[in-house]
């Protein structure tokens, strides 16, 4: 079949749109291609389009060919392979959301040539037996979503896409499709040089990231009383008594969504909260009432963010600036993905900067705090294991209230330093199975990363205070040509 049949037959669409269909064919005659697309813009369809193709031109002796897809965020995938399959494609994934059977199945599946598309983390090519399943099959396309993350100069840098380049040579080399909805010209080239290829052999597909039903616009405030005269203001104007879509009101503290929550509540809006404290049961439920309903209000941190596909959001609000553009522009693509007029609104708040200046603090932590964290979890297990969290922010610097130690595990997690539960304060299981990765115990590369994360902080205040074309600013900032 070609492309097009393709996307009629599997997807329902008659056209292909912007880009897709010369990213497309490209990606079949061999080559590769990092994609820059809007959130929403249909980067899914320039891989499963050519992993379907390639799928088809593979009948013959021995398995199929195989499309492998890493992807960051397990709930991300599990959306992804859902529609898939709803679709009647032969996709799956394997992560740590499956139990040891399902895995070890799953991976018997892929040996015995099931799949066109398999969906994973950079992590699970830890795995040996990961590896022995992949060697039955001939992997022709990689797909790397979400490409940011390969950057450690990008906002969401993951340790195991850094690997990349040796996981391509593992895979025989295949042609490689890297997309994702925000990059700087910085980030672009590190994405390149991370995968292992020549700047030459890779094209660039760039749509631009501002979509033009997007109406963007900042508002500086004073105090809750004119966020909140500004959140009914929008809320009024979209989600009225014949409402027929959705809003969300982003917040970077708990505490502050609980207290607008509160004030909603007191004025009859109805709305629902969704933030990291709520139980994962809570969680999966307000997400999967707001995707299937209309008229619906969230209140949310960003932990409300990946796998929410909804077409009818009419608005984005950011009630606290966020910690960069790229958060930014991430959190407002989820608005207007119908096509139709959509409204983005930055409430600032100069008093805001203080805490998103904490954050990055705290997302930052110094040598020192690396260092003694693995040593006491080497050398005090018992203690750790015993008295939790709390035991051990006593035995770091800073006070009750910081959160590098949160930061800390995660970041150890991510290099491998460390396996286990450790997310409940009380109650964690901490294996050390590494020791301290020389990236994260060097003080200049630690220190170059705070400043990074400081300037991109710095940036978004630019533009909130900037007095020309915002979508200029835009532009400048990730490095597009709209000509």
């Amino acid at each position: 079949m070609t492309p097009h049949d393709i996307l009629l037959r599997s997807f329902g669409h008659a056209a292909f749109r912007g880009q897709q269909e010369r990213i497309i064919a490209h990606v079949l005659a061999g080559g590769h291609a990092l994609v820059i697309m809007p959130t929403g813009g249909g980067k899914s369809l320039c891989y499963q389009i050519p992993a379907l193709a390639l799928t088809g031109a593979g009948q013959g002796s021995g398995p199929p060919p195989l499309t492998l897809v890493l992807s960051p965020l397990i709930a991300l995938m599990k959306d992804q392979v859902d529609a898939l399959q709803r679709r009647g494609i032969d996709a799956a994934f394997i992560n740590s959301s499956l139990s040891r059977e399902e895995r070890e199945q799953r991976q018997q599946e892929v040996r015995n040539g099931r799949f066109s598309l398999l969906y994973v983390t950079p992590e699970r090519f830890r795995k040996p037996e990961f590896h022995a399943a992949l060697a039955a099959r001939r992997i022709p396309l990689l797909a790397v979503d979400e490409a940011h993350c390969i950057s450690e100069w990008g906002h969401d840098f993951r340790p195991d896409y850094s690997r990349l380049a040796e996981i391509r040579q593992r895979l025989g080399e295949p042609v490689t499709v890297a997309l994702t909805a925000t990059a700087t010209p910085e980030v672009q080239r590190d994405i390149v040089r991370q995968l292992g290829l020549a700047p030459e052999t890779v094209r660039m597909f760039h749509e631009g990231i501002a979509r033009p039903n997007l109406r963007l616009s900042v508002a500086e405030v004073w105090g809750d009383d004119q966020k909140l005269d500004q959140i009914l203001a929008v809320h009024d104007r979209h989600l009225g008594p014949r409402a027929c879509g959705s809003g969300i009101v982003y917040f970077t503290l708990i505490r502050t969504l609980d207290h607008f929550s509160l004030l909603l509540r007191e004025r009859g809006i109805p709305h629902r909260c969704y933030h990291g404290d709520l139980d994962r049961d809570t969680r999966r439920r307000v997400q999967a009432e707001f995707m299937a309903g209309s008229g619906e209000l969230v209140l949310a941190t960003n932990a409300f963010g990946m796998g929410i596909d909804k077409e009818n959001i009419r608005f984005v609000i950011h009630g606290e600036i966020p910690g960069s553009m790229e958060s930014w522009y991430q959190e407002i693509g989820r608005a207007g993905r119908d096509g139709l007029e959509a409204e983005c609104l930055l409430l600032y708040d100069e008093r805001d900067l203080m805490t998103q200046m904490e954050f990055i603090e705290w997302a930052n932590p110094e040598p020192a705090v690396y260092e003694r964290l693995h040593d006491l979890l080497v050398e005090q297990q018992e203690q750790v294991t015993a008295f939790g969290l709390p035991w051990i922010r006593q035995r770091l610097p800073g006070g009750k209230h910081d959160r590098r130690l949160e930061t800390a595990l995660a970041m150890l997690e991510r290099h491998g330093v460390i396996e286990g539960d450790w997310r409940h304060e009380e109650r964690v299981a901490i294996r050390v199975a590494g020791d301290l990765p020389e990236a994260l115990a060097d003080p200049a590369r630690l220190a170059a990363k705070l400043r990074r994360d400081r300037e991109k902080l710095l940036k978004l205040v630019q533009f909130v205070r900037h007095d020309g074309d915002r979508r200029q600013f835009i532009h400048d900032y990730f490095g597009i040509n709209p000509g």
